[in-house]
């Protein structure tokens, strides 16, 4: 079996993350091109992949400019930078598997979905947690009917103190205006999880949320714009910077702060980066908790919560029928199914063969998933769209839309206005 190639365009985490699990099925897939403007991230990935020189470019329109290099891209760009590439990949001929979202732009997410199907090409969101054991697990259940019809989801989206801080007030996404409202940013993930459970098409929502806390209001008396300037409450502060980034075997996190991890690079990140500011002098502007309200058209209603205020970082559930009702938690893989009338609690503990690792082993089957699906088109045997087509997932970006309308405009918004000419 040939395997199909990829071109990754982007090299951060994500990208690169993607980059290593495609790498582990060789068989299956390689990486043969990228394209990354910053030199550290780009070589790097070109080390990792041994890519040739001659086909490391520093932006995508070099790659789509020196002709088709792959047959499938990995496009794991910012937020802003999802559109204009997959248009471009998929006009040249790229199947692509895009980062979520799709866009800050709702029009701009149906218009991907449109240009996909124009050029018959696959276009998969990765909309990595329907690809996880848990939730597939917890599907399987509401679909074999194991608490009769599903009226209610309760659905919390724990962001944790310490993720809020890193992502959403000192990091890449703590601003509207350079990536995309939390909701979506973060929590499209979630919204799509909701409309795969709920089985139907959401009706309408309502959302109420704020930036209560990360501001200058609760800035310690004689805090620094920095913390390592002297922050008076340095000892006890736990956004204290210091000791989230220079520390040893700092992670993600102290790889986002600075690729480079020698301690001169690191300290002087501190000083002037923005990983280095006092969280509640940063200049962060999305919330740090929200909650939104669905109705979907078969009467199933959904509560779903996301908030900065709470020490795990994870996902809980509870979804509750007729004859009875589930709770689970993503962190502990653990799901409850209790029966009405029964006395009695069914546990399933899910394995963790591949763990916790990548939204519980969701990064590496969606790789997985979008090889197959690209492989079956390219041998001219049928099309697949896989379980995260841009099809499926503008739906769940289009909630994530409306909450987001509803929350500023303080209003109940009805998803028919996100519609083209009454459809998508």
């Amino acid at each position: 079996m040939k395997p199909i190639t990829i071109a990754l365009i982007g090299a951060g985490l994500r990208g690169i993350r993607y980059g290593e699990y495609a790498s582990k099925r060789s068989h299956e897939m390689k990486i043969v091109a990228v394209a990354e403007p910053d030199d550290v991230k780009r070589n790097r990935a070109k080390e990792a992949f041994d890519i040739p020189e001659e086909r490391c470019f520093k932006t995508w329109d070099e790659l789509f400019a020196a002709g088709k290099q792959a047959d499938a891209a990995f496009i794991c760009t910012r937020d802003k930078d999802h559109y204009v590439p997959a248009i471009k990949a998929m006009e040249a001929g790229y199947h692509v598997m895009l980062e979520k979202p799709m866009s800050p732009d709702w029009e701009e997410c149906v218009e991907l979905e449109r240009v996909a199907d124009k050029h018959n090409r696959i276009l998969t969101i990765c909309h990595v947690l329907r690809y996880a054991p848990f939730f597939q697990t917890i599907k399987q259940l509401l679909d074999e009917g194991r608490i009769g019809r599903l009226m209610s989801i309760q659905y919390n989206e724990n962001v944790g103190y310490w993720h809020q801080a890193h992502s959403f007030v000192r990091g890449y996404f703590n601003r509207v205006d350079n990536s995309s409202p939390m909701i979506l940013a973060k929590s499209c993930h979630d919204t799509d999880i909701i409309q795969w459970f709920a089985g139907g098409k959401c009706l309408s929502v309502s959302s109420y949320g704020h930036l209560s806390y990360f501001n200058k209001e609760n800035a310690p008396e004689g805090a620094p714009k920095y913390c390592i300037d002297g922050c008076p409450v340095a000892d006890s502060c736990v956004y204290y910077a210091p000791d989230t980034y220079m520390i040893e075997n700092g992670g993600w996190k102290a790889e986002a702060a600075s690729a480079d991890p020698r301690f001169e690079t690191m300290y002087q990140a501190m000083k002037e980066g923005p990983f280095g500011r006092c969280v509640f002098q940063s200049d962060n502007d999305v919330v740090d908790h929200q909650v939104v309200a669905m109705e979907f058209d078969n009467e199933v209603t959904a509560v779903f919560t996301m908030t900065a205020f709470t020490e795990k970082c994870n996902r809980t559930l509870k979804l509750m029928g007729t004859t009875g009702e589930i709770r689970a938690t993503m962190e502990t893989n653990e799901i409850e199914i209790r029966t009405f009338g029964a006395d009695r609690t069914d546990v399933i503990k899910l394995e963790e063969a591949d763990g916790h690792v990548g939204h519980g082993g969701g990064d590496a089957r969606l790789v997985q998933d979008f090889g197959r699906t690209v492989r079956t088109a390219e041998s001219g045997q049928g099309t697949s769209e896989g379980r995260t087509s841009a099809k499926v997932s503008v739906q769940s970006h289009l909630i994530a839309f409306a909450a987001e309308r509803s929350r500023v405009e303080k209003r109940m918004v009805q998803l028919e206005e996100f519609y083209v000419g009454g459809q998508l």
